[in-house]
């Protein structure tokens, strides 16, 4: 069982940044895959950025260039560095940790971008 809990999130202005955290209880962190992903009432949950357990790392084309996936191990926690932030980045943004079929959720942190 893994329990993540995400924090950082904010209203901010856009051009501005935040980095988000989450951080994970529980054994064998690095053998998880960690994911950022973000959903708007109404539409689905979108996948931002994902680390696996070997440090490759994607990224959804629209935040290519703006945000940045970093983990660290001995700290349980994978950040997401968010640089430059839109209107459209606005949503909530969940933590998610999968290891073959099993897949963990944090509650959720919003993000808001507006002037």
């Amino acid at each position: 069982q893994v329990q993540l809990v995400e924090s950082g999130g904010g209203l901010v202005q856009p051009g501005g940044s935040l980095r988000l955290s989450c951080v994970a209880s529980g054994s064998s962190f690095r053998l998880y895959a960690m994911g950022w992903y973000r959903q708007n009432p109404g539409k689905q949950r979108e996948l931002v950025a994902v680390i696996s357990s070997n440090g490759s790392i994607n990224y959804v084309d629209s935040v290519k260039g703006r945000f940045t996936i970093s983990s660290d191990n001995a700290k349980n926690t994978v950040y997401l560095q968010m640089n430059s932030l839109k209107p459209e980045d606005t949503a909530s943004y969940y933590c998610n940790a999968r290891l073959l079929a099993r897949s963990y959720w944090g509650q959720g942190t919003q993000v808001t971008v507006s002037s």
